[in-house]
């Protein structure tokens, strides 16, 4: 995985994905103490950034094994990613979700026209059933973000981020990004090596689910011990991955761990003031930014809002409590 292949994707990508622009806000400078830019990636295609990994790594197949079809596992944002390019090269997709998943991601991903195969996130392995169907109809997996491709269809959001600031005249930054399994992250941080080496990458997660920040504090990989329990299902997996990790050990800084409840103040301060609709786990580095600025030490800092498919009684919800 290198720079290289991120510039790859890039121009696979032409054309296809959004360039989401970076938003600012007055508002949100005051209530953070510094300067916030935001990177909305709830507007691209499918509302969420996975749609640029998913669209890369199927451009990337030679044309006889995309056409067999994929499968993927995902709590619904990969999914739909997966789904709508599957559409566009006209193959079947499988898609294997938690029973759990935001009803919305579901029902977006059906109506993408792919397969939904529905599991129980506590008891079952989505890994094995994933392995298990690909094997039984011949599909290529096209895994949420251990997977070469996808890292770099991800990380051209840090190709964005680092020419857009550049334009504003931003050379030195703290970049926050809503983290799951690292492949938004670790794309980003290699891009910005590459490009805008004055920004550190930071991941951000939901506390209580913050196995990237203590696996960056102990030095290697450690797991969350249960899967459920937060608002924030699009970024809770069980560790991070073996591709990501060591391009996060390397390159990113200390991780945030964000409460629910500030996930949540965080959507509603991107309405308000912003006007765009974030989900609990695509809000999380934004909260970060707005509500635990002691532990950033950069005059600006630029904010990646992750994905948008939130159903409307919890964005309801952030936006009477918080709004």
């Amino acid at each position: 995985m290198n720079i290289d292949m991120i510039r790859a994707a890039g121009r696979r990508l032409e054309g296809h994905a959004r360039r989401t622009p970076l938003l600012a806000s007055p508002f949100l400078d005051e209530i953070a103490g510094r300067r916030v830019l935001v990177k909305p990636e709830c507007l691209q295609h499918t509302g969420s950034f996975k749609y640029r990994g998913a669209r890369n790594a199927l451009a990337a197949m030679d044309a006889a094994t995309r056409a067999r079809g994929v499968i993927a596992f995902s709590s619904g944002n990969h999914a739909q990613g997966v789904a709508l390019a599957a559409r566009e090269f006209g193959v079947p997709a499988v898609i294997v979700m938690p029973a759990d998943a935001p009803a919305l991601k579901i029902a977006n991903t059906r109506a993408l026209g792919a397969e939904v195969v529905l599991y129980d996130r506590a008891s079952e392995d989505r890994d094995e059933i994933g392995a298990r169907l690909a094997t039984k109809r011949g599909l290529m997996l096209v895994k949420p973000f251990d997977e070469p491709e996808v890292i770099a269809g991800q990380g051209t959001t840090g190709l964005e981020i680092a020419a857009q600031a550049a334009e504003l005249g931003v050379h030195e930054a703290e970049v926050l990004v809503p983290c799951g399994g690292g492949g938004l992250t670790s794309g980003i941080a290699l891009a910005c090596e590459a490009d805008a080496p004055g920004m550190r990458v930071r991941p951000a997660e939901p506390a209580g689910f913050d196995d990237t920040a203590r696996s960056l504090a102990a030095g290697h990989i450690v797991a969350n011990d249960r899967l459920t329990g937060s608002l924030c299902d699009a970024i809770v997996t069980p560790s991070p991955g073996q591709l990501t990790f060591p391009h996060m050990a390397r390159l990113c800084g200390p991780g945030f761990a964000v409460p629910d409840d500030d996930a949540l103040r965080a959507m509603a301060a991107a309405f308000t003031r912003l006007k765009i609709v974030i989900e609990p786990g695509g809000a999380v580095a934004l909260a970060a930014a707005l509500y635990h600025g002691a532990a950033l030490e950069a005059d600006t800092v630029i904010v990646v809002a992750s994905g948008g498919n939130v159903d409307a009684p919890l964005f309801a919800e952030a936006l009477t409590r918080f709004g």
